[in-house]
């Protein structure tokens, strides 16, 4: 035998074996393969090896054998290698989600106006601050006293709510204000301040750490038999999880894993509504505001309010961090929402650059977190954002499941790793795969949203009137019946005010669905109060007071 291809084929043998040790390794720690199926794959897979590794050191002895043989053994070198590093990233990304950050950043700001002369904390000397009275009252006093050691004096005037403190910064009754930075999106939220982080800059910036809320998850005892809840909650933080920030974002996932039922249902975020958290968690208990607002005492809050106003036991959480959802969208290589007949908008309020057609429009990550977010353009404003929302989730699992996503497969799995975070354990994940690898079968996803009716009433968190949604007593009532039909294995009945059946993606239009593969969408009615104006630019009459949007 030539030594040059003895050499050659000795370390393309280690190579390999070394290869396939890696794959066989990460796919028995991932643990998602029914055990049938995992011994399979591991047989196949050593038994191919071993043959090739015969060949290329024993048994090729001509030239043609042995550039065959090399060929092949390269090639499934490069496959199990691959394999192997995917499905490291999966189990990474799996444990990514299922790990919480162990503290929260809270980020209070000092902030002036673009063209103030101010330009760091030593500027601020002698200047008046505007500060929040009750509201943010921790992050606020450590800003403070921060300053303070600074030898930094300055003159408090002090606000009872956010509009009035936003207000005396851009008339020049004060100088700067303290903010935390976690009701910036409320700020801008406000049609008068859209432009506040362009139109302001921040001088001064401190942080403080707080321990995550750690919720008290009611697991199931076996999540592969038993019907389950999970609460999606999308954060509006800018910096992912280790930062607090509005829940813009709120469904209730209920899944029977026996009848392969997926019902979402979705509650608006100004949605008025009972606050209700654990002592201690520094929220508004038993006081009327806007569900957004929960989510910026964490998600366990959210997750208790919407247990009271729906009157349930949501088992567990799922963060999505909506700014994530670019990378994550952009990984899938786009994804494609269908616009019904009258929803095209040309231009999006939240971005310019994107809008959307009526029928099959396919979208980038900033098209897609655009169109998710859009409210203004639509008559029924915020109903139609969690439509789109609803939407654009089903698009990217869609995606997800496709063999496409073989190409961009790492860059996947990292953006999922950004994007998501639950309270499901890695071990209930890998059973909920094993399960569906095992029986297979497709699901019927259900999707519904909760009525009701726009209104301005005052928020115990903004310490302010805000436009706000007035809850459908009807609706509220529909949707609990269908969470209990779905968690007894009931056919789910038609909710308030009207529903309808969509046909999925797969079958012909000339073609009635069975009905287990119904989706079925509740159209919310239009709310009287909101109109369009000349501009084509929504506006609420009811909503003239300064609070509107937040």
């Amino acid at each position: 035998m030539n030594k040059g291809y003895r050499i050659f084929s000795i370390i393309l043998s280690i190579l390999t074996a070394a290869a396939t040790g890696f794959f066989l390794y990460q796919i028995i720690t991932l643990n998602v393969l029914p055990a049938p199926l995992l011994i399979c794959i591991i047989a196949v897979i050593v038994l191919i090896v071993l043959i090739l590794l015969l060949l290329l050191l024993f048994m090729a002895k001509r030239s043609f054998s042995r550039i065959v043989v090399s060929v092949l053994t390269v090639l499934i070198c490069a496959i199990v290698a691959f394999g192997g590093f995917n499905i490291y990233k999966t189990g990474n990304m799996i444990y990514n989600i299922t790990t919480p950050q162990g503290k929260v950043a809270n980020t209070i700001s000092v902030i002036a106006l673009k063209d103030s002369k101010i330009k760091d904390l030593r500027d601020l000397r002698d200047k008046k601050v505007g500060v929040l009275n009750t509201l943010d009252r921790v992050g606020t006093d450590k800003c403070l006293e921060e300053i303070a050691n600074d030898n930094v004096t300055i003159t408090q005037t002090g606000f009872d709510g956010l509009n009035a403190e936003v207000a005396a910064l851009y008339d020049h009754s004060v100088d700067a204000v303290i903010l935390n930075e976690a009701r910036r999106g409320s700020v801008a939220d406000n049609e008068q301040y859209m432009n506040f982080d362009e139109e302001t800059k921040v001088v001064y910036q401190t942080v403080y750490y707080t321990d995550v809320a750690q919720g008290s998850a009611k697991k199931v005892t076996d999540i592969t038999e038993q019907p389950f809840t999970v609460l999606i909650s999308g954060s509006d933080s800018r910096n992912g999880f280790a930062e607090a920030g509005r829940s813009d974002v709120n469904m209730v996932a209920t899944v029977n894993p026996k009848t392969h039922t997926v019902l979402l249902t979705s509650v608006p975020r100004d949605y008025y509504v009972t606050t209700q958290c654990d002592e201690g968690y520094g929220c508004a208990q038993g006081q009327l505001d806007k569900l957004t607002h929960t989510g910026l005492h964490g998600v366990e809050t959210t997750k208790k309010t919407i247990e009271n106003l729906l009157g349930i036991e949501i088992n567990y959480t799922l963060r999505v961090n909506f700014n994530s959802v670019v990378n994550l969208v952009n990984a899938l290589g786009g994804i494609d929402v269908f616009v019904p007949e009258g929803y095209a908008v040309p231009s999006f309020w939240t971005n310019p650059d994107y809008g959307v057609t009526e029928g099959e429009n396919h979208l980038d990550g900033e098209g897609a977190l655009a169109f998710a977010r859009e409210r203004y353009a639509y008559t029924e404003g915020d109903f139609q954002r969690v439509k789109n929302q609803q939407t654009v989730l089903m698009a990217i699992a869609q995606k997800a499941m496709s063999p496409s996503v073989i190409v961009n497969y790492s860059r996947l799995m990292d953006a999922l790793g950004g994007a998501l975070e639950t309270d499901l354990s890695d071990d209930e994940i890998q059973k909920l795969i094993q399960n569906q690898i095992d029986n297979g079968g497709s699901w019927n996803f259900i999707t519904t949203t909760l009525d009701g009716t726009g209104s301005t009433e005052f928020c115990a968190e903004l310490g302010d009137s805000a436009y706000v949604t007035i809850p459908n007593e009807e609706s509220v009532q529909a949707a609990r019946n269908q969470i209990q039909e779905v968690l007894e294995g009931k056919p789910v009945t038609e909710g308030a005010p009207e529903a309808q059946s969509e046909q999925p993606a797969e079958q012909p239009q000339e073609e009635t669905p069975a009905v287990e593969d119904q989706m079925v969408v509740e159209e919310p009615a239009v709310q009287e109060d909101i109109y369009y104006g000349e501009d084509q630019t929504y506006y609420d009459p009811n909503a003239v007071d300064p609070g509107y949007g937040y």
